[in-house]
């Protein structure tokens, strides 16, 4: 299984695309598709048909995923886009951020 370095509830920044420069946090990540969406972020337009759940039908905006690589962690420390790195430190392993040394 393949390991992403971006997990659910991070806070990212996008760094390219439509959306580059918006901010939010990581709701769903799929890892088979290396993918993730982010909250408020990269917003389509759907059409859904009515249903139980949705009598009216309609337009509906949702939250499309992004490309991981077009993501980038936010610094805990400093609030700045950071690279992530992983280290087995006391026999566990930690991602941390390579501008700070924070500990993620």
């Amino acid at each position: 299984m393949k390991k992403l370095k971006i997990r659910t509830g991070d806070t990212v920044r996008i760094i390219a695309g439509d959306h580059k420069g918006t901010e939010g946090k990581v709701t769903k990540v799929f890892i088979e598709k290396n993918k993730a969406i982010v909250e408020g972020a990269n917003m389509v337009s759907k059409h859904e048909k009515p249903s139980a759940n949705n009598p009216q039908g309609g337009i509906v905006k949702k939250e499309a995923p992004i490309h991981v690589s077009n993501l980038s962690l936010i610094d805990p420390k400093s609030s700045e886009a950071t690279r992530v790195g992983l280290e087995v430190r006391d026999g566990k392993k930690i991602r941390f951020a390579k501008k700070s040394n924070e500990v993620i």
